[in-house]
C-alpha cells in the first residue's frame, strides 16, 4: 500500500511556509504532495496565506505599495481588502517568534525579503522542476462564520481550478478545505481532481446537515459533499473513524503530524498519507518501516550549465 507525505505549507518547520524558496527545498527533500494555502486579494489575486488577515508572525511590513497609502500598515489587514501590489511589499521570509511556544521559529530557517506569491507563481515553480512526480495540493481558506473576510466560495473554486488548468495541473492536483461548499463546487467543476474534506472538532458546524455529535458519521457526510478523501486532525482519528471512512469509500490523509511515535500509531491505523511540518521527519519514519519514499526532486540549474 502507498501510504504519503503531504509537506504542510510546503515545510513549516524547516522553511517560511507558503512561500517560493520554501516549496523549492521542499521538492528537493523528497515528498509525495506540497500543501498549500490560497485566499483571494482585493484585485481577485490568489496568494499564499494561511490566514484571512495579514498574520503578525509571518508577515512583516517593509514599506507601503505608496507614498501616503491610508492602508499602510498591512500586517492585520483583511487579504481581501489589499491588493497584490500592497501584499508584496511584506517579508515572509522570516517568523517572528511571537509566542514562546511556536517551536518553527527556533527550527525553521530564516529566508529574509522573501515575497508572498501566487499561485500561478508556485504552479510555474513546480512546472520548471518538472515536478511531475508531485502533487499540488491548494487548500482554499474560507470561513463561513466571517463572510467579510472570506471569497464567494463558487467564484474562489472556479479561480483556483482555472489557474490549476491553465498550468496543466488538474489532474495532478487536489482541492482542500474546511468549508464544503467549496468541496461541492469542485466536485463538479472538476470531477477528476482530488477533494480532501478537512475536518476538525471547532469547525464541523460551518457545514449544513452535518452532525458533530459523538456517534456522527462524518466521512458519510463528507463523501455526500463530494469529498475523495478526508483529512481530519489527528486528534480525531481513530478505529472507528478509519472504519466509517472505509465504508464512505474515503482514503484518509491526517493532519498535522509532527512526531515520529504519533505517525507511527496513525500508520498502524491505515492512514494513506500524513500532513507534516517535518517531511525530515517523516522520510525517517517511512525507512524505518520499509516504506516507499518520494524521490527528491532534482535542483534547478543555471540556463546552460
Amino acid at each position: 500500500m502507498r501510504v504519503e507525505i503531504h509537506g504542510h505549507r510546503g515545510a513549516r518547520g524547516l522553511w517560511p511556509e507558503n512561500t517560493l524558496p520554501g516549496m523549492s527545498r521542499t521538492m528537493e527533500l523528497g515528498v509525495h504532495a506540497l500543501e498549500l494555502d490560497v485566499a483571494l486579494t482585493a484585485d481577485r489575486r490568489l496568494v499564499l496565506t494561511h490566514d484571512l488577515t495579514v498574520s503578525a508572525v509571518t508577515s512583516a511590513d517593509r514599506r507601503p505599495v505608496h507614498a501616503g497609502d491610508p492602508l499602510y500598515p498591512y500586517v492585520g489587514k483583511p487579504i481581501n481588502s489589499l491588493t497584490l501590489a500592497q501584499l508584496r511589499t511584506l517579508d515572509v521570509g522570516v517568523r517572528l517568534p511571537r509566542h514562546p511556544d511556536d517551536p518553527f521559529a527556533l527550527t525553521q530557517v530564516p529566508m529574509p525579503e522573501t515575497r508572498m506569491p501566487t499561485l500561478g507563481a508556485v504552479l510555474g515553480l513546480v512546472n520548471a522542476y518538472e515536478a511531475e512526480g508531485v502533487r499540488l495540493h491548494v487548500e482554499l481558506k474560507s470561513d463561513p462564520t466571517r463572510p467579510e473576510l472570506s471569497a464567494d466560495p463558487e467564484l474562489f473554486t472556479e479561480l483556483v481550478v482555472e489557474e490549476l488548468d491553465r498550468h496543466g495541473r488538474l489532474g495532478n492536483a487536489a482541492i482542500l478545505s474546511f468549508d464544503w461548499r467549496i468541496i461541492t463546487h469542485a466536485a463538479a467543476l472538476a470531477p477528476g481532481t482530488r477533494r480532501f474534506a478537512l475536518i476538525e472538532l471547532d469547525t464541523l458546524h460551518w457545514n449544513a446537515g452535518v452532525d458533530t455529535g459523538i456517534d456522527a458519521d462524518v466521512p458519510a457526510a463528507a463523501r455526500a459533499a463530494g469529498a475523495t478523501t478526508l483529512s481530519p486532525e489527528h486528534v480525531m482519528v481513530d478505529e472507528t473513524l478509519m472504519a466509517r471512512a472505509a465504508d464512505a469509500g474515503l482514503d484518509v490523509a491526517v493532519w498535522t503530524v509532527n512526531d515520529p511515535a504519533l505517525a507511527g500509531r496513525m500508520l498502524d491505523l491505515g492512514v494513506a498519507g500524513i500532513v507534516t511540518d517535518y517531511p525530515d521527519r517523516m522520510r525517517e519514519v517511512w525507512r524505518e518501516r520499509g516504506l516507499a519514499l518520494p524521490e527528491p526532486v532534482r535542483p534547478l540549474r543555471p540556463v546552460g550549465v
